[in-house]
């Protein structure tokens, strides 16, 4: 039985890449996407793959480096995550081969449709959220094209449009493109802009490229599976976004990546080449 079902891959064809989409999934039940399977995938993963933080009663565009510390470990915090008023991310889980092999089928599925439109897909990666209830994720954009798999619990995930310049600017690109963070301020005055998406278990959220998003989570503890890829688009317009930081120092005043389906082909060979020069590294 296909992950997505052909509603939902009808769906994704169609809004894939710009517009955010809510799609079912057959993955609500799957053994890898357990509580205990993930304190066993935890457990086995490398240290600096895993990350925790307090996260209930924090109110939105409050910075990383204040996010409260559950006084836990991060397998703690997964074991005592109904209490932990916390959530927590582990990266790169296609580390371990059976959540490689899950990564690789789901994403064959929509591999045909989304090289169509993007070319071919590069830098496959999959992350597990597992949160307690009421914990909050501050908004954030992905570097990256995303859908997020609902496995357990329910949750609410707030998107803006795609690179939205009252949100998330060229400076702030070039900033998190040159070693900044990804997480950003928060105003009231974007809220009536954003999407809300609900999803419980057997839902999943097509996530864009550059869209800013946070998320809620309700009452129970969630669990969610995150597939992740990049394309030629994606890749070149990181590369500009580096150059363009590069020729801002150099005192100039560059103009934008283009937006898709335009490519930023000329600024990425630029920063690629500027790479190769040390002192201009």
């Amino acid at each position: 039985m296909d992950v997505l079902p052909s509603p939902s891959k009808q769906l994704f064809q169609n809004i894939y890449p710009e517009t955010a989409g809510h799609l079912l999934h057959q993955l609500g039940d799957h053994p890898l996407l357990t509580l205990d399977a993930m304190v066993s995938l935890a457990s086995r993963m490398q240290p600096h793959t895993l990350e925790h933080n307090g996260a209930v009663d924090v109110p939105l565009g409050t910075p990383t480096t204040k996010l409260p510390h559950n006084g836990l470990t991060t397998l703690q915090t997964i074991e005592q995550i109904e209490t932990a008023r916390s959530w927590v991310l582990l990266r790169e889980i296609e580390q371990d081969p059976a959540y490689a092999a899950l990564m690789r089928d789901v994403l064959g599925e929509i591999e045909p449709l989304i090289a169509a439109v993007t070319g071919p897909m590069h830098k496959l990666r999959a992350y597990i959220f597992i949160s307690s209830p009421q914990a909050v994720t501050q908004l954030h954009f992905d570097p990256e094209y995303n859908i997020l798999f609902q496995a357990q619990g329910t949750k609410t995930m707030t998107l803006f449009p795609p690179a939205d310049p009252e949100i998330i600017g060229q400076r702030f690109f070039e900033h998190y493109y040159s070693g900044g963070q990804r997480y950003l301020p928060w105003q009231d005055a974007w809220a009536a802009r954003g999407n809300p998406i609900h999803i419980a278990p057997g839902e999943a959220i097509y996530v864009p490229l550059f869209a800013p998003h946070w998320v809620k989570v309700h009452d129970a503890v969630s669990i969610s599976l995150s597939l992740t890829w990049c394309s030629e688009y994606s890749i070149e317009t990181a590369d500009a976004h580096k150059f363009n930081h590069k020729l801002r120092g150099f005192g100039l005043n560059p103009g934008a990546p283009v937006p898709f389906p335009g490519r930023n082909r000329i600024k990425s060979l630029g920063h690629r080449a500027l790479e190769k020069v040390p002192f201009l590294r």
